[in-house]
């Protein structure tokens, strides 16, 4: 006599990770690969770099007012170079996984792609929000210093200076966002770079040449003309918008974009 021996016919499925696995997965991806670290120095020292550099080649200069700007022109003016570099590591978070194909392991990891995203965006923010701030801060005392010895130097109270220090690491990191969106729809590195590094520098620009007040409206809300007077303590086109009304805009541009995105990564085959 032979006794039944019961084989059970279902194997108990894993767990799904919760969003703080999915971010701490996010933030390691994110700093484990050279290219953000890379991209991390070069805002420094483009940001910081370039401001002290050009305050100490122009301090003399706009004291005896040979040159006709205000000194609160160049207390930030290394963070109009360094926003290249956000807009590489914005690209790269959405684009990397899809040139190497891993984003078909992280998926199968995490089938939630609303958290991927999320995890993503997260630690993309928080990293360029700080380093963007730190890089202000540090391009301030090292420019300020020579700007100062010169009689002309700006305290942290003048108007338009403290909002400008947090204003570069948040317009920093509106513009990784903005190309994180635009890098989930593109899904290709080099295009994305290029719709968004025309689109802020070459596009921005031109528009202010288009005829009458259509041409300067929509010049004044194209996201990197709405979104940099909040990271300058002196607008450089009084034409733009105020810098938090101007933010205002230009977050919500980047809200809607990224909106899109998350539509199009739910559909989409990875």
């Amino acid at each position: 006599m032979t006794a039944a021996v019961a084989v059970p016919t279902a194997v108990a499925r894993a767990a799904r990770p919760g969003f703080g696995s999915v971010l701490r997965a996010e933030w390691i991806k994110f700093w484990s690969v050279r290219s953000t670290a890379w991209s991390m120095a070069m805002l420094f020292v483009l940001g910081a770099g370039l401001t002290v550099l050009v305050c100490a080649t122009s301090a003399s200069a706009l004291a005896s007012q040979e040159i006709d700007e205000a000194p609160g022109s160049f207390v930030t003016w290394g963070l109009m170079i360094a926003q290249v570099t956000a807009v590489v590591l914005g690209t790269l978070v959405a684009t990397s996984e899809y040139g190497s194909g891993m984003i078909r392991a992280t998926l199968a990891a995490v089938p939630r792609r609303g958290s991927v995203l999320a995890a993503k965006a997260i630690v993309l923010t928080g990293t360029l929000l700080v380093v963007g701030t730190a890089t202000a801060f540090a391009g301030y005392l090292g420019g300020n210093a020579f700007l100062t010895a010169e009689g002309i130097g700006l305290s942290l109270g003048d108007d338009g200076v403290l909002r400008a220090m947090f204003g570069s690491g948040l317009y920093l990191a509106g513009l990784g966002l903005l190309s994180m969106a635009v890098g989930l729809l593109v899904r290709h590195t080099a295009a994305a770079l290029s719709t968004v590094l025309g689109l802020v520098f070459v596009v921005g620009n031109m528009a202010f040449l288009l005829p009458g007040e259509w041409g300067e409206w929509v010049a004044k809300v194209l996201p990197g003309n709405s979104g940099s007077p909040v990271a300058t303590p002196v607008p450089f086109n009084p034409v733009l918008l105020d810098p938090w009304p101007g933010f205002a805009v230009f977050a919500a541009e980047v809200l809607l974009l990224l909106a899109v995105a998350t539509v199009a990564f739910r559909r989409r085959d990875a």
